[in-house]
């Protein structure tokens, strides 16, 4: 993909391109600064820093909770938008030009070419700062990663590099996790080597987004996914579990899901996490905690209110869920043959919480009474991972990673008896367009 903003784009694009999917974006600000201008300065890569998070937070983060959530049955396309509803359909006949499938691929990649310049260009510009150097690049490559993550979950192969010649090589979804967990590796020992100074933290994370937890929360996502389960373990033992790690919004760089959902009214949520009645359990506090009791039926499904993190434009959206990091513990124990005794000891902590979590989210579920069998406590760890960790961009990769029912590739649209309605997307027409290194789409 060709990737390259005029500086002025990059710092408010949350706000300039906000329904737009296009990528020729390259708007001139004559009375800005220049690109090299802010790279090569202390206070434009501290600024350009901010955006990068705030691009995330508003464009990316909308795409790769919205519409991987739509795919894996957590939400209800319910508008007249022919992208959305393609999207809620899936099957094998989803077209390469739909605008969702774009902007899952394209707004991660607008973040990466931020980070990009930022890892670039700090060691020369800050190198008489190294604590604001340390901060700046640490960040940089929490973000790349991330924005590789999310690649990963949605694509069978993705770009690793943002290319100004529109030429990137593409690399394998492994490949893209692979130096995800590289990022968040020299992420992690930059900082504890070398501490980010107090300002660094005033004026770029503020004191609602913690970098190290949420660096360690990342490595253990990632390390999980890539079957890494000794250091997934290690990293979710890093994480606090007091700490609230959050994205921060306002009027004028709106909460995502309450945006889509409340005001534009694009999307509702489906009643029960979205999941098949096997999988819910009665008194789980957690459906009071993220869903409204005004259950309506749209086209035959069963849509309530959502609440959780959708309920004002400022609300914030944590960047991780301290509870995922227990269930990534007990799927690492069981996926790597461990004592099932000691993952049943994490699900149970997961399950009977009452109290404590910094987002307010309890289980309050009696212990798990199951069978102690790795069949039994998987299906268990997805259980708890679907309604705990509801809408935070997970379920898509979570369905396919437990081997959840493979939507049939004749049927358009698919059954909502399947539990997702595609596997991977196919790649936006636009980069197939302009990139000749673009593979050959996933049959479904």
């Amino acid at each position: 993909m060709k990737i390259r903003l005029s500086v002025y784009t990059k710092l408010v694009a949350f706000i300039l391109i906000w329904a737009v999917s296009a990528c020729s974006l390259d708007i001139e600000n004559v009375n800005g600064p220049t690109d090299q201008q802010v790279v090569n300065s202390r206070d434009g890569l501290i600024t350009l820093s901010v955006g990068m998070r705030q691009v995330y937070s508003t464009l990316a983060l909308e795409s790769i909770i919205l519409t991987p959530g739509t795919t894996a049955r957590e939400l209800r396309g319910i508008t007249t938008f022919t992208n959305i509803m393609e999207i809620d359909q899936g099957g094998s006949s989803l077209p390469n030009f739909n605008g969702n499938i774009l902007s899952v691929w394209q707004r991660p990649l607008r973040v990466m070419a931020m980070a990009e310049d930022i890892i670039t260009n700090a060691p020369s510009v800050l190198s008489s700062d190294p604590t604001m150097l340390s901060g700046v690049t640490a960040h940089a490559q929490l973000m790349k990663a991330m924005c590789l993550g999310s690649l990963a979950q949605s694509f069978t192969y993705g770009i690793s590099q943002t290319s100004t010649t529109g030429s990137a090589p593409f690399q394998t979804r492994d490949e893209l996790l692979d130096l995800a967990i590289s990022l968040l590796k020299e992420a992690s020992e930059t900082i504890a080597t070398t501490p980010p100074s107090t300002e660094f933290t005033t004026r770029v994370t503020g004191t609602e987004f913690d970098l190290s937890n949420t660096i360690q929360a990342y490595l253990a996502r990632y390390s999980l996914m890539a079957g890494n389960y000794a250091d997934a373990i290690d990293a979710a033992n890093a994480v606090s579990q007091t700490v609230a790690s959050r994205f921060i919004f306002t009027n004028l760089a709106p909460n995502p899901l309450y945006n889509q959902v409340q005001i534009a009214k694009n999307y509702a949520a489906r009643e029960n996490f979205g999941l098949p009645a096997a999988l819910t359990e009665a008194g789980d506090q957690r459906i009071s905690f993220y869903f409204t009791t005004d259950e309506t039926s749209f086209q035959d499904d069963a849509i309530v209110g959502l609440k959780g993190f959708a309920t004002a434009i400022d609300q914030p959206i944590p960047a991780y869920i301290p509870d995922e990091m227990k269930l990534i513990i007990a799927e690492s124990i069981v996926r790597s043959s461990g004592n099932l005794n000691e993952a049943v000891e994490q699900i149970n902590a997961v399950r009977t919480q009452t109290s404590g979590d910094p987002f307010g989210i309890h289980a309050g579920l009696s212990a798990y009474t199951g069978p102690v069998t790795a069949d039994d406590l998987l299906t268990e760890i997805y259980k708890q991972r679907s309604s705990e960790l509801y809408l935070s961009g997970l379920r898509l990769e979570d369905s396919r990673r437990f081997d959840r029912p493979a939507p049939p590739d004749d049927v358009v649209p698919v059954p909502i008896t399947f539990e997702r309605s595609r596997n991977y997307y196919p790649f936006p027409l636009q980069e197939r367009q302009n990139n000749l290194n673009t593979p050959e789409d996933p049959a479904l």
